[in-house]
């Protein structure tokens, strides 16, 4: 069957159910002058879509242990409203990100099995100068994941 050309790009994204991810709607943010942070964005690669709703919780390693410093869900474009840690909050270390895989695809009504493969995620990345801007971008499907120090 032929498609007219430009047909497909008329067509925009289907519409997204209350259970399903949605599109990106929003652009990212430009970060260049900023200060000091750590940014998350957590990309769903299982529906192609921002990984909205995602909760993490932020821990830094002392000794070890790793010691909670917050929990954080990501919003629609798969980012959280503020930086992890910004500024002075920044510190050298060792940090865990550990993610609910599991509890974010069940909120999707995914097909998956029960347990899934992968539940909670521990994403470890170290610091080493406080000064710096850190993006974190976490793809992930219900059976991988990848990260990444992006920009």
């Amino acid at each position: 069957m032929a498609v007219a050309p430009g047909a497909l790009a008329q067509a925009g994204p289907p519409p997204a159910s209350p259970s399903q991810p949605g599109a990106l709607t929003t652009a990212p943010v430009v970060q260049a002058g900023l200060g000091p942070r750590l940014t998350l964005h957590a990309i769903d690669n299982f529906h192609g879509t921002p990984g909205a709703g995602m909760i993490c919780d932020l821990s830094i390693r002392e000794g070890d242990a790793y010691r909670p410093i917050k929990t954080v869900t990501t919003g629609a474009n798969g980012r959280t409203a503020e930086p992890l840690l910004l500024e002075d909050a920044l510190k050298v270390g060792h940090y865990e990100l550990l993610m609910h895989f599991e509890e974010y695809f069940a909120k999707t009504g995914a097909t998956l099995p029960s347990p899934n493969f992968l539940g909670l995620v521990p994403v470890r990345f170290v610091i080493r100068d406080a000064s710096q801007r850190y993006h974190l971008p976490v793809l992930f499907t219900p059976w991988g994941y990848s990260y990444y120090r992006g920009s």
